[in-house]
């Protein structure tokens, strides 16, 4: 790749060759240093080859010595496209003034990307390093990073370490989130832990507190099932935060009402783009119909950046907005198709009802056709951890 880049900043020259001894060429190009590549032959006498404007120049004073015959083909590169231009002086300027602009648009920043976070979510670390000056323009050569890391861990709690590199125009933000420690508990927060739910209590774990219930008891909703109030014989009673585990046995009923028809998109109709500009932080609209969409109507919003060789960002994006329009219909469904959406919306519901960590023992389904809907039923049996600490009242 920089070779080529090379060759063409340089210039090339296509020789045609045409010698009765064409291997005295090759020796004469390796004696005087003249570079040549993309070497192709004709036949015995006649060759091609590429060489550089200066390299042409040196081969066509030593061609005599061989009697060799050259012809310039065809030339290329950077030399020639300037000369075609010389006399164009507003197609010089602009060109001139284009790479000027690009060069200083590279000391800017002009994007970010934020790497090392995952509970701190990207906009918060980009508003804090707006708040300190560093945002879309900022010159790159204004940062103080010991500055800038100060004034962010004092402003985000949840970040130990922070660093901006640079790089062509993209600001590289990286982090390292801090690792807090488990929460303590003081005898002081006295709580107990309840029944979440209806159950069979088949596992009991009390790692604080006392027990109240044992394997085999059935429990009801916000009944005790580990008390934080304990005998003490020097005081009576002693709070103490109950902390355990209680698992059991529980039961669910749930119904969801599936329609039999549905509205299915028929054949899309695309209409012409929407086309804007952003330059920096300002957004340029070119006219075009409003964005007010009807309920089968989809926006697709596409950005693309604008970036020269090199990865030379630019601060300009495209935002191009296409809007297709579908023709719905009604659409009449089985009623095994609607049972088995019914049942599957069912078992996300179930899962999102459970505790974490929750399993599901036994399912059963059920199904009635009633008013153009299929009421779907589901009966679970589920062994999950039913305890929740409340504070003592």
């Amino acid at each position: 790749m920089l070779q080529k880049l090379l060759n063409f900043l340089r210039g090339s020259v296509l020789v045609a060759v045409e010698c009765a001894a064409p291997e005295r060429i090759i020796n004469l190009c390796a004696v005087h240093d003249i570079p040549f590549w993309d070497m192709t032959w004709r036949d015995a006498t006649h060759f091609a080859l590429r060489t550089t404007r200066w390299g042409f120049v040196r081969l066509r004073a030593v061609s005599d010595q061989v009697a060799a015959t050259l012809t310039v083909r065809r030339e290329k590169g950077a030399p020639v496209v300037l000369r075609r231009f010389r006399r164009r002086y507003v197609l010089l300027g602009a060109a001139a003034l284009f790479c000027l602009l690009a060069w200083m648009g590279h000391t800017f920043i002009w994007g970010f990307t934020v790497t090392g976070n995952d509970t701190v979510p990207d906009e918060v670390i980009l508003r804090a390093l707006e708040r300190q000056g560093v945002t879309i323009g900022t010159r790159a050569l204004s940062i103080d990073q010991e500055d800038l890391r100060n004034h962010i861990l004092l402003e985000l709690k949840d970040i130990s370490w922070l660093a901006v590199n640079v790089s062509g125009c993209t600001a590289h933000v990286q982090v390292v989130e801090r690792h807090r420690p488990p929460t303590l508990h003081s005898d002081s927060d006295a709580a107990n832990v309840v029944a979440t739910r209806d159950g069979l209590v088949t596992k009991v774990e009390a790692l604080d507190g006392r027990a109240m219930v044992q394997k085999g008891d059935t429990v009801t909703r916000g009944q005790l099932l580990i008390s934080g109030v304990v005998d003490s014989p020097r005081s009576g009673v002693r709070l103490l935060h109950g902390l355990g585990r209680v698992e059991g046995r529980t039961w669910y009923t749930l119904t969801a009402a599936v329609p039999l028809t549905a509205e299915e998109y028929g054949a899309a109709e695309a209409h012409l783009p929407h086309v804007a500009l952003i330059l920096g932080k300002h957004r340029i609209n070119f006219p075009g119909k409003g964005s007010v969409l009807g309920p089968s109507c989809d926006k697709i919003t596409s950005y693309h950046s604008v970036t020269l060789p090199f990865s030379f960002r630019l601060p300009v994006t495209v935002v191009t907005e296409r809007t297709i329009d579908h023709a719905s219909q009604s659409v009449a469904r089985t009623v095994a198709q609607a049972r088995q959406e019914g049942e599957a919306s069912l078992l996300r519901r179930l899962r999102q009802e459970m505790t974490e960590g929750g399993q599901v023992v036994s399912t059963a389904f059920s199904a009635v056709e009633q008013n153009g809907y299929l009421l779907v039923t589901l009966r679970a049996e589920c062994l999950e951890q039913i305890g929740r600490s409340v504070p003592v009242t």
